[in-house]
């Protein structure tokens, strides 16, 4: 059985990826120190072929010690929060990330060099592509263009830069995935999170769709958006970003390679605060929308090219952003009541 370790593994996307690696036959190896979210558990934690370790990625001997008896290393661990956190902790989130980042590589090089490890697949970000100005963003476009303006997206930048230093000087294989607004269900509050109110409303998470359908659920109205309402995303349901990574990891054709995973389809952010509404109020009623002033670095469009990844692993995001919301507004709902947003 070939096992796997996740760093990050109790984070957002970390959950549902170690659970797609179960259902696939591996055996998984979990790393987090529950920063984020401080101590949560998971349905499978139970499972026979899952072990967790509580510890921080930047612990070099630990990951190498873990590292010593896996075939596979999927580098997810990250500091990561809701925009007003990019914004107000530009050094500590740049310094954290890139000291998880050589943290991962060095013991990834030695466990390499000495054990059975066979690659490292990268999580990286879409917000590589924060200042493009054509779209669709294709890959190798990040080299193109200037780099991100935010210090989340210069770390993510980063750890493309590293993965290819890695590469070049030490022969460590690599694979470099970016997800495009992960959707999903088991986000809440973050302890990093400062405190943003909208309106009436704190704002839960930082991420737009939990947080237009909490301020809907609790009745806000008219429902605050920021800016304009026209920024466009592609968002992507966790499940299937999951997925993606998975064949990202293990197919032959990944090696040395890069890849968009996300949805093909564009929506903005009114778009989504109308389907939220019809959803939770009915189509008949009307929304009333009232404009915040949007953060400095809000970026305007996320457009990605995803032929690359189904040309290669076969990979396309089919869960709708109408299938999306019919599992996350129900989850909101039960984490409003609970006190966890």
């Amino acid at each position: 059985m070939e096992r796997v370790l996740i760093s990050g593994s109790a984070g957002f996307i970390g959950g549902y990826l170690t659970a797609e690696l179960l259902r696939a036959g591996y055996a998984v190896t979990g790393l987090d120190n529950f920063s984020k979210y401080g101590v949560v558990s998971a349905p499978h934690d139970g499972h026979p072929g899952y072990r967790f370790v509580q510890g921080d990625a930047t612990d070099t001997a630990l990951l190498a010690d873990l590292l010593a008896d896996c075939d596979h290393f999927i580098a997810a661990a990250a500091m990561v929060g809701g925009i007003a956190y990019y914004h107000g902790y530009p050094y500590d989130l740049l310094a954290a990330n890139a000291r998880i980042t050589a943290s991962s590589c060095d013991a990834a090089i030695k466990a390499h060099r000495q054990g059975r490890l066979r690659k490292v697949t990268y999580l990286s970000s879409s917000m590589v592509f924060e200042q493009a100005t054509s779209w669709p963003s294709r890959e190798g476009q990040q080299q193109a263009i200037p780099p991100p303006a935010s210090a989340y997206g210069f770390s993510r930048l980063a750890v493309e830069w590293f993965a290819r230093a890695a590469w070049a000087q030490h022969q460590l294989p690599f694979t470099i995935v970016r997800p495009f607004n992960c959707v999903g269900v088991g986000e809440r509050r973050s302890l990093l999170d400062s405190q943003v109110c909208s309106g009436d409303i704190k704002l839960a998470i930082g991420h737009v769709v939990p947080d237009l359908v909490a301020k809907v659920l609790k009745g806000q109205d008219p429902v605050r958006i920021l800016g304009s309402g026209s920024q466009l995303r592609h968002y992507t349901y966790a499940g299937d970003l999951a997925r993606g990574i998975a064949a990202a990891m293990s197919h032959p054709a990944a090696l040395g390679e890069d890849f968009n995973l996300s949805s093909q389809a564009g929506t903005t952010v009114l778009e989504l605060a109308r389907l939220i509404w019809a959803k939770i109020k009915g189509p008949d009623v009307p929304l009333r929308v009232a404009h915040d002033p949007p953060f400095e670095l809000d970026v305007q469009r996320r457009v990605p090219a995803t032929d690359k990844a189904r040309r290669l692993l076969g990979f396309e995001a089919a869960t709708t952003l109408d299938q999306m919301l019919d599992e996350v507004i129900p989850w909101v709902a039960e984490a409003i009541e609970a006190g966890w947003l």
